[in-house]
């Protein structure tokens, strides 16, 4: 019995050493400066192009050029929450990333979904290009885009209608990954 009252506290502890160690793993995420989601095609769709995430102080620059868009129109652009664009019209991405339970609203909106991007805005060509910058997206804790999908839609988002902008369907879904620091 006075060999268990002495072995219990180290067994104890040492427990408690390898739970601090695992711990201290599990919450040192890697850091990441630039993630990438190449955009395909939907079902009977010509969309496809490059959206890069690329950390700044600023927060998350977001550089987008997507082609086979209608021309000369706005096309609701959004992180989803899934990383999955394998059913043919894009819907197993899920909805919009929204970890903070927010409004549907514009980019400029302090209460967002996280994926909420705004719009591209199609040339005559049906190419489209944006730069911009955002803070609610991120690399790493709850707004963490990583393993999720970027979704380009077939009409405008408006912008309020809840829950998604009413930007209809979607066109085009890649998954967001890990870029490649040599590319």
């Amino acid at each position: 019995m006075k060999i268990l009252s002495i072995l219990l506290p180290a067994i104890l502890l040492l427990g408690a050493c390898e739970q601090q160690e695992v711990t201290e793993i599990v919450q040192d995420e890697p850091e990441f400066d630039q993630a990438i989601a190449v955009i395909h095609p939907t079902e009977g769709n010509d969309v496809s192009g490059v959206v890069t995430f690329t950390r700044t102080n600023e927060g998350i620059l977001v550089d987008a050029t997507i082609s086979g868009l209608e021309a000369d129109a706005r096309h609701g652009f959004h992180v989803h929450e899934y990383g999955d664009c394998s059913a043919d019209d894009g819907t197993s991405a899920g909805g919009h990333f929204n970890p903070e339970d927010n409004p549907h609203a514009g980019p400029e909106a302090d209460e967002r979904h996280v994926g909420d991007l705004g719009n591209l805005d199609s040339d005559g060509d049906g190419e489209a290009t944006t730069n911009f910058t955002d803070n609610h997206i991120a690399f790493s804790g709850g707004s963490n885009i990583l393993g999720r999908a970027v979704v380009v839609h077939a009409g405008e988002d408006d912008l309020q209608s809840q829950p998604t902008g009413d930007a209809g369907a979607r066109l085009g879904c890649g998954v967001i990954g890990v870029a490649n620091p040599g590319e």
